[in-house]
């Protein structure tokens, strides 16, 4: 699967008031830049728009409920809520494959959303930025200041990349939630975090990643490992149920977005499941992602 992680680094241009969690702002803002940028027939709705099966903005934003959006904004981790002009602004954008050839049209909207400004407004004013690079990894693929892209080829990420710690013998790990996750198990919205329940978010991931940008599902055992999952057991648990609110402009309503947060700890057999981990944690794991969450990380101990 074609994957980019795009840094943008950025100048607070005015002092800004954000949420504790930044991220359905940002995404918020970023759709409403976006349609600026691409968006031919202004005054017609998506639904009934002939331009919907070309349009960047009907493929990033208005997917199919079971079609995972190409695309995962990873706001600012800070906690802070009010930002002093001048201040450094940065964040990321994960794009999923074909989607990384239109980074030029993420950029200038990016671009857009700075001048539109996010969060609360003081004095008529949203907290206004400039982008002034964007980088995948060391190298520069836009320099704000002369305002060129020099386009970098994605990455190919996939369950093969993390297949060497298979035989490392992991038995023990602890797995840190970032940002709230969002899982649910017999459809209903869990606060724990069982291995197998895990495992289960991990694959339906994978699975549906790979069949709406790679190449189809997976060769993976599924029932195989669910069940192996089972006898890997949390010996260590430190999570809490976080709520937060976000308001939807569709919808014209707020919404409770809660999630878990914290660390757990598992111990038995993990090894075969690392290449799971390893990807799960570059792209994010179980529902509402393109807000950025369900930021994991894993550490051996």
């Amino acid at each position: 699967m074609l994957f980019g992680d795009y840094s943008f680094f950025c100048l607070l241009e005015n002092e800004a008031f954000l949420p504790y969690y930044k991220g359905s702002t940002f995404r918020g803002v970023f759709g409403t830049a976006l349609k600026r940028v691409v968006c031919a027939l202004r005054r017609e709705e998506c639904k009934d728009c002939i331009l919907r099966e070309r349009c960047l903005y009907s493929q990033v934003f208005e997917t199919p409920s079971s079609r995972p959006h190409p695309f995962v904004i990873e706001p600012p981790l800070s906690t802070d809520t009010h930002f002093e002009g001048g201040s450094p602004f940065n964040f990321s954008l994960l794009l999923f494959g074909e989607a990384n050839k239109n980074l030029p049209y993420f950029i200038y909207a990016f671009e857009q959303m700075g001048k539109i400004g996010i969060g609360k407004r003081v004095g008529g004013k949203r907290g206004r930025f400039a982008v002034e690079s964007v980088k995948i990894g060391d190298e520069l693929v836009y320099d704000g200041n002369e305002g060129k892209i020099i386009m970098k080829d994605p990455t190919q990420l996939s369950l093969n990349h993390g297949k060497e710690k298979t035989q490392k013998g992991i038995s023990r790990l602890r797995l840190i939630l970032i940002t709230p996750l969002r899982l649910k198990f017999h459809n209903r919205l869990t606060a724990e975090l069982p291995f197998h329940v895990l495992v289960r978010a991990m694959l339906r991931r994978v699975s549906s990643l790979y069949n709406a940008f790679c190449e189809g599902e997976p060769d993976l055992d599924y029932k195989g490992l669910v069940h192996r999952a089972q006898s890997v057991k949390v010996v260590r648990s430190e999570i809490d149920w976080f709520d937060w609110q976000r308001y939807s402009g569709r919808q014209d309503r707020s919404m409770l977005m809660g999630g878990i947060v914290g660390s757990i700890t598992y111990e038995g057999e993990i090894g075969e499941y690392m290449p799971l981990l390893d990807f799960c944690a570059r792209v994010h794991l179980g529902k509402q992602t393109s807000f950025g969450l369900g930021m994991v990380r894993w550490e051996a101990i």
